[in-house]
């Protein structure tokens, strides 16, 4: 059988394209860094803790090893650096219950914690530095970012409450989007389909600090409040642990994100959400990924940025496009030959392409157009940004 890093290292994408501003799919070696805080007095429950962490990721595919670290200033200060084989597994395995119950007793003896993940792009001594170059793994080239963090949020509410809450969530006052000297968030984009909703945003400095800046702003917590009653998943906010859980549970982080060109005055965005069959969520991703990539080397496609989010079999595609969405389904969705609707077809749900899986064939992505449309709900962004 072929596992997801090694489909993913033989990934075209290995030989990324210097527009490329974030992406997983490049087959290179993954480090995780989480810096925790621990409460005084509670270092041996939090050791029984990782120990026990431990013992069950070992198992996990991917994983390479895991190092614990304490400080040598303040001892309540801990960092823990773990490798894996590549981004999609550990992504897999961290957006999994499997994890949120895994770390559960963590939280019990610690007071914040912080997750940083690095591709490795170059070592030096070590038994690792001695294989050949093409067993290393490593980051081909460092891509060319633009300053901005995607990230995403998404959850469902109750079948029926859908027009509720699209009014609720639009008829907020934007709140302030500058954090710090630092962080300003730039833009936040809110989609619906069905009763999933999808709130999208892009920050510029830390990511953490924006979302605790929104969290706190009252106009944002009278919405969440008022969304409470419609959400599938119970949450109470006044908990700690009940909302570090469904917020836990809710992201959706960016997996890849792609620049055509310069933008454009009559760009306008959409998003796109693609219902994956059981357990091929990564897998179409990458697909994605890949159309993506050869999308940005058309000077004259119509879409001129492009960012995939993924968690588990959820796949949202943010995209600002030129001209309109049915101006040209085909090249919006990457889908300009039939052996491309056929591969993305197999890794799609059936019973959103219709009961005999054909809604690709017969060169009809405006099909999957149609059944992918999410509505948007509202798009703010900040001046200047």
């Amino acid at each position: 059988m072929t596992t997801t890093s090694e489909r993913v290292s033989k990934s075209p994408l290995q030989e990324a394209s210097q527009r490329i501003s974030q992406s997983v799919f490049d087959g290179s070696r993954l480090r995780v860094v989480l810096l925790v805080d621990v409460y005084d007095g509670a270092q041996q429950q939090f050791l029984e803790a990782y120990d026990e962490m431990c013992n069950q990721v070992a198992s996990v595919p991917g994983h390479v090893s895991d190092q614990l670290c304490q400080s040598i200033e303040n001892p309540s200060q801990w960092l823990i650096t773990s490798e894996w084989e590549s981004a999609p597994p550990f992504l897999t395995w961290v957006n999994s219950e499997e994890h949120v119950r895994m770390v559960e007793p963590l939280h019990s003896c610690v007071r914040d914690t912080r997750s940083l993940r690095f591709h490795i792009v170059r070592e030096t001594g070590g038994p690792a530095a001695d294989t050949k170059p093409g067993k290393r793994r490593l980051q081909t080239s460092p891509r060319i970012g633009d300053g901005l963090i995607r990230h995403a949020l998404t959850f469902t509410v109750k079948p029926g409450s859908e027009e509720t809450v699209a009014k609720i969530l639009s008829g907020y006052e934007s709140p302030e989007p500058q954090v710090d000297d630092t962080t300003r968030l730039c833009r936040t984009s809110l989609f619906m389909h069905g009763n999933r909703v999808v709130r999208a945003i892009e920050v510029r400095g830390d990511l953490l600090a924006a979302l605790r800046h929104v969290a706190r702003q009252p106009e944002v917590r009278a919405v969440e409040d008022a969304i409470n009653p419609y959400l599938e998943q119970d949450r109470d906010l006044d908990d700690p642990e009940s909302a570090r859980v469904f917020f836990t549970r809710a992201a959706l982080p960016a997996v890849h994100h792609v620049t055509a060109g310069q933008g454009s005055p009559d760009a306008v965005r959409h998003a796109l959400y693609y219902p994956a069959r059981v357990g091929c969520g990564m897998q179409l991703a990458e697909l994605l990924a890949r159309q993506d990539e050869t999308a940005a080397d058309d000077p004259q496609g119509p879409v001129l940025r492009s960012t995939i989010f993924q968690r588990d079999d959820v796949v949202v595609r943010l995209v600002d496009v030129r001209g309109g969405l049915d101006t040209d389904p085909g090249r919006v969705l990457g889908l300009t030959d039939p052996g491309q609707a056929a591969e993305l077809t197999a890794l799609l749900d059936g019973d959103v392409l219709g009961a005999d899986g054909s809604a690709l064939s017969d060169g009809a992505p405006a099909r999957l157009l149609s059944v992918s449309r999410m509505e948007l709900v509202t798009d703010r962004r900040a001046p200047d940004a």
